[in-house]
């Protein structure tokens, strides 16, 4: 299986602290916000990754990883979004590297406590459509800024939906993917949204359409450190205070 790091975008929501860099290239706690993503992927034994990135500052992660070998990556790619065009279209430039082999995708600015090894072996034991991490969120208000899986009696996903007024469930999507090798066909076909991106919800709700989708729930802490600038030092104080990607 083949990771991707997304790490894009122009990070506008941790203004000012994004001015002169690349919001993964923050820190949190004692080290840049994309080594934790690495970290997260080389323990569930994914070491072949590509990093994809935009922006002014790419250069700067080369600069801070190199070939990757000092952080347990056999082989470390890059791809360049040259506009912000969304996540599926940045995971779309990863197609050649991921050569017809399933795929794990994560959003760098994603920080677990617990391992994503399970979610993955799960995945390699049965690699079929689609299979996404979810975590459990009690507060209404937060659910209505991420996108919410509507779940029927069985407990299998109907439907994702982006930012909803009436959270459908008590679970968030997190940034955490894995796909088989037909999502860069499925890419191929979207159009893109109001805001002018091709959305990963309209991958997965492909896959949910397909009957194709599977989740597991996440055990322990998860935060998006880009989601604000609160989020971003909570997940510092959290990370400082009980460290992350634990087995």
């Amino acid at each position: 299986m083949k990771g991707v790091l997304l790490a894009g975008g122009t990070g506008s929501r941790l203004f000012p602290l994004t001015r002169i860099t690349n919001k993964h290239l923050l820190p949190i706690y004692d080290r840049p916000m994309i080594n934790w993503a690495i970290e997260a992927l080389v323990k569930a034994d994914i070491t072949e990754l590509m990093l994809v990135t935009g922006g002014i500052h790419a250069g700067e992660f080369l600069r801070l990883l190199g070939n990757g070998h000092e952080f347990g990556i056999d082989r470390l790619s890059y791809g360049y979004q040259e506009r912000p065009g969304g996540i599926a279209e940045a995971l779309g430039l990863a197609e050649q590297f991921c050569d017809h082999e399933p795929v794990l995708v994560m959003l760098a600015d994603n920080v677990v406590e617990r391992s994503i090894r399970p979610m993955v072996d799960a995945f390699r034991a049965n690699p079929t459509g689609a299979r996404i991490l979810l975590t459990e969120v009690t507060e209404p208000e937060h659910l209505r800024h991420l996108g919410v899986p509507a779940l029927d009696d069985s407990g299998r996903v109907t439907e994702i939906i982006e930012k909803p007024e009436s959270p459908p469930s008590d679970y968030g999507v997190t940034g955490i993917y894995c796909y088989t090798p037909e999502v860069f066909d499925i890419i191929k076909t979207l159009e893109p949204s109001g805001r002018g991106e091709l959305e990963i919800t309209d991958v997965n709700n492909h896959f949910v359409s397909a009957g194709l989708m599977a989740y597991d729930v996440l055990d322990g802490f998860w935060g998006d450190a880009g989601e604000s600038i609160d989020a971003y030092y909570a997940v510092n104080d959290f990370v400082r205070a009980h460290g992350a990607n634990k087995d």
